[in-house]
């Protein structure tokens, strides 16, 4: 054959030119049509801006709806039916958005990253954006704690005060961190970042979810998923301002430090060619010689101190984590759970003596009782269609995640061999029922930790395997599709009522909180304030100096004997002599209906008769509550 003719620039002349010495090639035939198809730059540029529309389109609905949030009046449905149509808008979007964005998590893990930060912005951030006022009454309790810290400079531990305020001398690692950072700040008090807690544990929470998710799955679908129902199914509201709030944290960040560097060589053993298949079971961590395992405990025995100075029931659940992980040969070091063990051990004997052997001397009648111990600490049913609504919520949530994750565990084997200390981790909280039942929050809190591996594993139920071929492979793949979004809304649907059904109980005016101050300022040291429950603002301003007695904190039927006779039954409770205060708000009223303890339209009947009464005389009344002083009768 005749080598084509080469010009100057190299390449063969164009067909046109040529001499037609190809059989079957002539200069006029003509060239089949092209198919014009994107460079690799621009089809990514595509992508990109594809990806960005969603998130642009959010940000701008979720901006509109934010001034119209009418949280100043909020009605049975917390703040519900208070959010404007475009703040749901945004919340679907971005929803979509994210699902979209699992489609290049392999190659852009970013995407589904920047869409996980703005959900968690977008639920979170308008408390801290539009409130006056500290967001729930517990957070104001907190800030009263860190107020003193800052005032008398030390804590005292042996101090004997009311309404168990003991415990936060005896653990006040947390609120001596935060002391620190109001003079860091150079504000007045905590209570001026304190509504942003919430979204900075948050933050904090996320590249230590992706540790953990990441040891044991290479697919970022999955990995992002997880993370993504995490933040929906967070709904507990233990993420404001509180001891419990850090050691959250600090749990989870040991428990990455451990499943990532705590593995014992050989304890893998030899890939099976079938679990090939699925990447994400394929995962299996590095081994660690016993050198950096040791080193490992030295890393993370500050990190377990500071969780035992500023909690008691977090290091009680990281022991019986780290035990649950033992069990199996691959995490069986017992090393880093008897440092673990023994620092809890050492702060229960001194700093927390007080309240560690009285809670030793409970444990005969709490023990064993998984009944009372498992149950919600309310009093009665809460009522209200915000309330009632936030209990199915609840509840559908919990069922939803354990049929997910349930169904996970079964059909995809594989997954659950190589992620079994995930497994065993969200199962390790559970025994607790049988020890005690933390004042009523122990269901609350043993949720709270089994999250991270529930939530792992119900993702694990939406995203399909990589791996596998043919047409169950179509099948599952098209399922996901359909399944994967709509469990997705489904969540945010229950996260919302969880976490904003009950708003009223925890937005207070300005007025209100100011009203309280007032009468705590003009009480004497020593006195005794009544309050129908400790819910709201202010409860504890200047909590060393009085003592409180919320009258409406107990069973019902001793509530409803209360209701009978309001003045006499308080008077009969106030010490001969003591100087007594009732402050009544309209915060308390919305919590004792909703939590169960009074029933509807009591709390005003109540007021009225206390108001009336001879015993008691009207030192401040307006639309933001009642402040009464108690008179006795002369002897």
């Amino acid at each position: 054959m005749p080598t084509p003719v080469v010009g100057s620039t190299g390449q063969p002349p164009p067909a046109a030119q040529q001499t037609g010495s190809e059989p079957g090639v002539t200069a006029e035939q003509p060239r089949p049509p092209r198919t014009r198809r994107l460079r690799p730059r621009q089809l990514i540029e595509t992508q990109n801006l594809l990806a960005w529309l969603p998130l642009a389109a959010a940000a701008a609905l979720w901006a509109y709806a934010l001034p119209r949030i009418g949280f100043r009046d909020i009605g049975d449905y917390g703040l519900l039916d208070r959010f404007p149509v475009a703040f749901y808008l945004s919340l679907i979007v971005l929803s979509a958005g994210f699902v979209v964005s699992l489609r290049r998590a392999g190659t852009a893990p970013w995407w589904p990253a920047a869409y996980s930060i703005a959900m968690l912005l977008a639920l979170k951030a308008p408390p801290a954006l539009l409130y006056d006022s500290v967001r729930y009454a517990w957070a104001s309790k907190h800030d009263a704690v860190i107020a003193r810290l800052l005032a008398e400079g030390t804590v005292h531990p042996e101090q004997t005060l009311s309404g168990g305020m003991s415990a936060y001398d005896q653990w006040p690692g947390f609120f001596a961190l935060n002391a620190a950072l109001v003079r860091a700040f150079g504000v007045e008090s905590a209570a001026s970042f304190i509504n942003w807690a919430p979204v900075v544990f948050g933050l904090l929470m996320m590249p230590v979810l992706v540790l953990i998710y990441r040891t044991f799955s290479e697919d970022w679908r999955l990995v992002w998923t997880a993370v993504w129902i995490f933040q929906l199914a967070n709904w507990v509201g233990q993420d404001y301002l509180s001891p419990q709030g850090l050691s959250y944290l600090l749990y989870l960040t040991v428990l990455a430090l451990v499943v990532r560097h705590f593995v014992r060589p050989g304890s893998a053993g030899p890939l099976r060619s079938r679990d090939r298949l699925d990447p994400a079971a394929a995962v299996v961590p590095p081994p660690t010689g016993t050198r950096q395992r040791a080193i490992a405990v030295v890393i993370i025995a500050p990190l377990v101190a500071a969780i035992n100075a500023s909690h008691q029931l977090t290091p009680v659940m990281l022991c019986a984590t780290l035990f649950a992980l033992s069990l199996t040969r691959r995490y069986r070091n017992a090393g880093l759970l008897v440092v673990a063990g023994l620092i809890m051990l050492v702060w229960d004997l001194t700093m927390g003596r007080v309240l560690f052997l009285d809670t030793l001397s409970t444990l005969r009648d709490s023990a064993g009782d998984f009944l009372n111990n498992s149950r919600a600490g309310y009093a009665g049913e809460p009522t209200g269609p915000g309330p009632e609504l936030v209990g199915r919520a609840n509840i559908a949530m919990v069922i939803t995640l354990g049929l997910l994750a349930g169904a996970a565990v079964l059909l995809r084997r594989r997954l659950t061999r190589t992620a079994l200390p995930l497994l065993l981790a969200a199962a390790a909280p559970v025994p607790m029922f049988a020890v005690n039942d933390y004042g009523g929050e122990m269901l609350f809190r043993v949720y709270l930790f089994g999250l991270p591996g529930t939530a792992f594993f119900a993702a694990a139920a939406l995203i399909p395997a990589m791996g596998g071929t043919g047409k169950r492979r179509r099948l599952v793949r098209r399922a996901s599709m359909v399944a994967l979004p709509v469990v997705l809304v489904a969540l945010l649907a229950g996260f919302l009522p969880s976490y904003y059904g009950k708003e009223g109980m925890h937005y207070a005016s300005p007025a209100e909180a100011q009203l309280v101050v007032r009468a705590y300022d003009r009480a004497p040291d020593g006195a005794l304030v009544l309050a129908a429950t400790g819910s709201f603002p202010g409860a504890y301003h200047r909590y060393d100096r009085y003592e409180r007695w919320f009258f409406a904190e107990q069973e019902v039927p001793e509530n409803l004997k209360m209701l009978k006779d309001p003045a006499g039954y308080l008077a009969a409770g106030i010490p001969e002599g003591r100087r007594a205060y009732v402050i009544l708000t309209p915060t308390q009223d919305r919590a004792v209906i909703g939590e169960g303890y009074l029933p509807p339209g009591s709390f005003a009947r109540m007021r009225e008769d206390l108001k009336r009464s001879p015993l008691f005389r009207v030192v401040e009344e307006s639309e933001h509550g009642l402040v009464l002083e108690y008179r006795p009768r002369p002897s």
